[in-house]
């Protein structure tokens, strides 16, 4: 479908770098909504429009607008009822860490960051950095630069979520009541056990809370890590076990790469949490995607047959 056509998108011409989920289309409602927003909020600042290039479709819309990076809700805004809040908490929690030469893409400063709310929508810039998206990390690097970038995070002083993808998990489960059926009872036991633990944890602090190796580029100033948005104050085992659970690399290298790791052992909880979350995201997706909703049903099927997920 030709984007021109669909109400509310940018009048012109676009270069797609990277696709969002699978081999969708990057022409959806959720990208030609996000790219005008995105345009607009860039003409208003004086960047250059004329030919944006859309860097990436999923979670959140990326579009290149030349020494900037626009970032504006896609599949998040489904979740979230106000998705600006995150990303002014990521913009904020950014600078904090650029601020103390931590290994992050900061945010724009000219122009100025944002949120800015265009038809709706937030739209936040950071800066522009090449990177090598073909380029791994090592197992050893992504968990030195893990513990940096937790250093770093120590005296952040700002307001952070204090239940992060727990409170998550329980407006995915209440999104998805009905695409569930009867199996939601279930999966709300099974957090309420997990937010338990969590509960209980000991030292809380703030998190990257999503640090899985895709987050992590290539930079010619070295690894950076990119996508704060779902940073919370919890136990730094949320972080590890996102870590470990990868499936780009090697995640007990990687956690044994971090200092003063925790056995593995200790992380099971927090890695059945990750799994759960995983699990429910793959049906939030599937409501903008319905093509993937058979896939998130034999996700599931296999979950459920596994009884509960065993632990590192």
């Amino acid at each position: 479908m030709d984007p021109r056509r669909l109400e509310g998108s940018y009048p012109g011409p676009f270069r797609t770098l990277r696709t969002g989920w699978e081999d969708h289309t990057v022409t959806d409602s959720f990208v030609t909504a996000a790219l005008s927003a995105a345009v607009a909020t860039g003409r208003a600042h004086g960047l250059p429009t004329d030919a944006p290039s859309v860097l990436a479709t999923g979670s959140n819309v990326l579009v290149g607008l030349g020494p900037v990076v626009a970032r504006v809700p896609a599949t998040t805004r489904l979740l979230r009822a106000d998705p600006a809040a995150w990303l002014d908490r990521e913009v904020r929690l950014a600078r904090h860490l650029a601020d103390r030469g931590a290994p992050v893409v900061p945010p724009s400063t000219d122009p100025p960051p944002g949120p800015h709310l265009v038809s709706g929508l937030p739209v936040t810039f950071w800066r522009y950095v090449r990177h090598d998206p073909g380029r791994l990390p090592s197992p050893a690097t992504v968990g030195r630069s893990l513990a940096e970038l937790h250093e770093a995070l120590r005296d952040y002083p700002g307001a952070l979520p204090a239940e992060g993808p727990v409170a998550e998990l329980r407006r995915m489960l209440d999104l998805l009541a009905d695409d569930l059926g009867e199996t939601v009872a279930v999966l709300r036991a099974q957090l309420t056990a997990l937010a338990e633990t969590v509960a209980g944890a000991g030292e809380r602090r703030p998190l990257h809370g999503d640090a899985h190796p895709a987050n992590l580029l290539a930079t010619e100033a070295g690894w950076r890590w990119i996508d704060l948005e779902d940073t919370w104050r919890g136990p730094v085992a949320w972080d590890l076990a996102v870590l470990w659970g990868t499936a780009r690399l090697d995640g007990a290298a990687a956690l044994a790469a971090y200092p003063g790791a925790p056995d593995p052992a200790e992380l099971a909880p927090y890695v059945r949490l990750r799994r759960l979350f995983g699990i429910c995201w793959r049906f939030v997706v599937a409501r903008r995607f319905p093509g993937e909703a058979a896939g998130a049903r034999s996700a599931l099927s296999g979950y459920l047959a596994a009884g509960r997920d065993p632990g590192p």
